[in-house]
């Protein structure tokens, strides 16, 4: 795991990719409780027979945002930063989703740092991730994901 303490080390990583979290399984208990926390109960997310007969896919399939709201979690395995007074998440750019996410399937993520601003005091860190699934040739999705971290002095 790569620790970054300040601006310049941040500043050092630039283009780089800063790593890979570990494989992490997304399950039906999740996806029910997503569907829950998002009242978005679609058939092809919580309803394991009917997709299993009437879905392409065979089966049921994580929600798109569920995948996006894993990378808080997965990026903590890449990197920690340190030496903060904050950290807050400030955006999504040129995001795309690749291909469905089945049940049981295990994914990670993938972060190269893209470009820093420095915001007189806070930096702006753009992502470029991608949340490969295992045994898959395409990812579930690929995209910016913009950070803002203010440092302690």
């Amino acid at each position: 795991m790569l620790t970054i303490n300040n601006f310049a080390e941040f500043e050092a990583q630039i283009g780089n990719e800063l790593g890979v979290s570990s494989w992490y399984k997304i399950t039906q208990e999740q996806i029910n409780k997503f569907a829950d926390a998002t009242l978005d109960h679609q058939w092809i997310h919580t309803d394991p027979e009917r997709a299993k007969t009437e879905s392409q896919f065979g089966a049921t399939i994580a929600h798109g945002y569920l995948t996006l709201s894993l990378v808080p979690y997965l990026w903590k395995e890449i990197v920690k930063v340190e030496n903060l007074k904050m950290e807050i998440n400030y955006g999504i750019e040129s995001f795309r989703f690749g291909q469905a996410v089945l049940v049981d399937s295990e994914v990670r993520l993938k972060v190269k740092l893209g470009g820093l601003v420095n915001l007189r005091g806070p930096i702006k860190a753009t992502m470029i991730t991608t949340l490969e699934i295992k045994d898959q040739k395409k990812p579930a999705f690929t995209g910016e994901i913009i950070f803002v971290y203010h440092f302690n002095a």
